[in-house]
């Protein structure tokens, strides 16, 4: 027995729409990196980084000082 597959809406964003929404919502980026020699660790570096507008940060701080 075959399951069909669900279909799937594909909709066109502008690039401009995806730099709205992403700054309108905020983004976190976070990733790891690990250099090892000989399973022994040199260099560990961590990324985290936050893609928000400001007014959105702000409208957050706010929801946060009233909660």
């Amino acid at each position: 027995m075959t399951e069909t597959p669900l279909a799937v809406q594909q909709q066109e964003v502008t690039l401009l729409e995806l730099v709205d929404r992403v700054l309108d919502n905020g983004v976190v980026l976070s990733g790891d990196i690990t250099l090892a020699v000989a399973d022994i660790d040199l260099v560990y570096v961590g990324l985290r980084a936050l893609l928000s507008s400001v007014g959105t940060i702000e409208r957050g701080g706010e929801a946060a000082a009233d909660a």
